[in-house]
């Protein structure tokens, strides 16, 4: 194990964590109730990432700040005993948040480290194995990294992934028990008892992270072989055209919150009727100047368009959940909660 014994190689983040540590939990914890979460994330990183310190570099520390504590023992620093001390002084959902940052690719539970491997090495993984299995994988990742998974997938093969996410609460057990044996994870009894999503939600935020290529293929697939769920995934999926749906507020407030490189290369992409609404909703000047940018991009592509259209989306929605603009479904009616 590394021991910290150069006092000189210590830097000023690395110098409080160590006396923070060093004041125990309850001192350090008042301490902590004065910072800000990044200052609290940039401190946790270094305590968690610490190893062992010598009891001379902890003497020396308190020589140089003048402190007069006694206690000059040697100090292990990790990710359990940062947690202990957050946890003194701020709720478990604060700390759970900070913790699951900090601790970076490996994370902590074998969701987490699967959310951190690349698509192409996961799916070539996924492949051989139950579609069960790989649908309650896809189901717990996150839906963009879900969504790159299952693109690279056979396409036979990933429509019985498909189906069977549709259909999973009536096998649940069955494929965790699986899933367990498959992964030999330890943290399978945890995943259990939590809530399940409603399986059309999740395959549409899924499906909503999918190029458009690859989405109108899945959906057309499942058409054939579902109807009734691809009319429910359709009506939950929201898109870039759907923003035809805003108010003249609601595309004011969106023109104000979005990066303007990310504007243009969207409309490029974009239907006649929507351009006119975003144009007819902008000064005379402003929409001049956005036509000049827009053909001075020039060819563009695909990728790229669907990219910032995808980007255009998220900030609707999340201007959506903090009530800055409403999102109403297909009839103008109510206003989807995301």
């Amino acid at each position: 194990m590394r021991v910290r014994e150069d006092y000189r190689s210590l830097s000023g983040p690395e110098k409080a964590a160590i006396l923070l540590m060093s004041l125990g939990e309850e001192h350090a914890s008042k301490m902590f109730a004065l910072m800000s979460d990044d200052e609290i994330k940039e401190i946790s990183q270094i305590m968690a990432n610490l190893g062992t310190v010598s009891a001379n570099v902890v003497e020396r520390l308190f020589v140089e700040f003048a402190e007069q504590i006694s206690s000059t023992g040697s100090l292990v620093g990790t990710f359990d005993s940062t947690e202990r001390l957050l946890m003194k002084v701020m709720d478990a959902d604060r700390v759970g948040n900070i913790m699951e940052e900090i601790r970076g690719p490996a994370g902590r539970t074998m969701w987490d480290k699967l959310g951190n491997v690349n698509e192409m090495v996961l799916a070539n993984y996924l492949k051989n194995e139950y579609p069960q299995t790989v649908a309650v994988v896809l189901s717990k990742i996150k839906p963009d990294h879900a969504a790159k998974v299952l693109s690279m997938l056979p396409e036979n093969f990933a429509m019985e992934v498909v189906m069977r996410m549709l259909r999973m609460e009536a096998v649940q057990k069955d494929v965790l028990s699986d899933v367990e044996r498959t992964l030999r994870t330890e943290f399978m009894s945890n995943l259990a008892r939590t809530t399940r999503r409603d399986a059309h939600e999740m395959m549409a935020e899924i499906f909503n992270n999918l190029d458009r290529a690859t989405e109108s293929r899945f959906v057309a697939a499942l058409e054939e072989r579902n109807k009734d769920s691809a009319e429910k995934i359709k009506a939950m999926m929201f898109t870039f055209e759907d923003l035809n749906r805003l108010d003249p507020g609601g595309v004011q407030t969106l023109l104000r919150a979005v990066e303007k490189d990310k504007l243009g290369l969207a409309l490029k992409g974009a239907s006649e009727g929507l351009r006119d609404l975003f144009f007819s909703n902008m000064s005379e000047r402003a929409g001049k100047l956005l036509r000049e940018d827009m053909a001075a991009l020039g060819p563009v592509r695909l990728k790229e368009v669907e990219e910032a259209q995808m980007a255009m989306v998220q900030l609707a929605k999340d201007l959506a959940a903090r009530g800055e603009i409403v999102l109403s479904d297909n009839k103008g009616g109510d206003e989807l909660v995301y």
